[in-house]
């Protein structure tokens, strides 16, 4: 199979109209449609069911489909990293890191100084991204490196190096009567009527059915809570980040975030591999 086909089937697959994905696509439709019926005949497969009113994905059309997204991230995330090579070969080497924004915030500072020290150390510049981004970012070639938060981020693909393991806290207004507590439970956090959890966006963008407001990114989720509007189950080290008007209570039974730093199992980059080092030293 060639990566244009891949491409063609994804956007129809998406679409689920051909019109849309010929748009989309930036073609006409007819060539669309003899690609994807040239890809079934060679698959020996049926990807698309098709009628008048709609176009639907078989079970084979949907491994295809998840395999192609894999297959084309693949290929985008080696030439991201085969130009960033020819770049370090040039001399201009360099390591991109993605963190998730207003997460980690201390031991980034940290990392970044300590290996600024290193006597090899080349030029860093860090992506801060929303919930749960960094991983795809580091999926996709974007990153070279990330940090990541078990068990929230997948690390499956990944080599690892466990930095910080902490207990999570509740984020609640100052004013609000459960503020006060020593402790509160998950079950407790989980039931508050006035301040629902946030529902935070999946890895496919769409956001899980519930009460509490969608959320992307910790400004936002901030704000949020100051309105009193939301509650937030965070890591510990969040505590050193809140602003007036709000408080930490802990949630002893809440599962514990560890930290980690991750690269692709297959990276042979010299400089990520200065960075795991100063990082792990931390």
């Amino acid at each position: 199979m060639e990566t244009r086909e891949l491409r063609y089937f994804v956007a129809v697959a998406e679409e689920l109209h051909f019109g849309r994905a010929a748009q989309r696509l930036g073609i006409a439709q007819p060539p669309l449609s003899r690609a994807i019926r040239l890809l079934e005949r060679r698959l020996d497969a049926t990807l698309l069911e098709r009628t008048s009113r709609a176009v639907t994905l078989t079970e084979a059309g949907s491994v295809l489909l998840r395999e192609a997204r894999a297959a084309l991230d693949a290929v985008e995330a080696a030439e991201r990293r085969t130009r960033r090579a020819a770049l370090a070969a040039t001399g201009h080497p360099g390591v991109v890191l993605a963190a998730k924004a207003g997460a980690s915030n201390e031991l980034l500072a940290k990392l970044l100084d300590h290996y600024a020290a290193e006597p090899d150390a080349v030029t860093v510049d860090v992506l801060l991204c929303g919930i749960g981004e960094q991983e795809q970012l580091l999926r996709d070639g974007r990153a070279d490196v990330a940090l990541l938060h078990r068990p929230f981020d997948a690390t499956a693909g990944f080599d690892t190096e466990e930095l910080r393991t902490e207990g999570q806290i509740v984020i609640l207004p100052a004013g609000h009567p459960l503020a006060g507590r020593p402790h509160l439970r998950m079950a407790e956090v989980a039931g508050l009527p006035d301040l629902p959890l946030p529902r935070w966006p999946g890895r496919d963008g769409r956001y899980p059915d519930g009460p509490g407001p969608q959320v992307r990114d910790h400004t936002q989720l901030i704000q949020l809570i100051q309105l009193g509007r939301a509650c937030a189950i965070v890591p510990e080290s969040g505590r050193d980040h809140l602003r007036d008007g709000l408080v930490a209570v802990p949630v002893p039974d809440a599962p514990t975030v560890t930290t980690v730093i991750a690269w692709p199992a297959h990276s042979r980059s010299r400089a990520v591999a200065g960075l795991v080092r100063t990082a792990a030293r931390l």
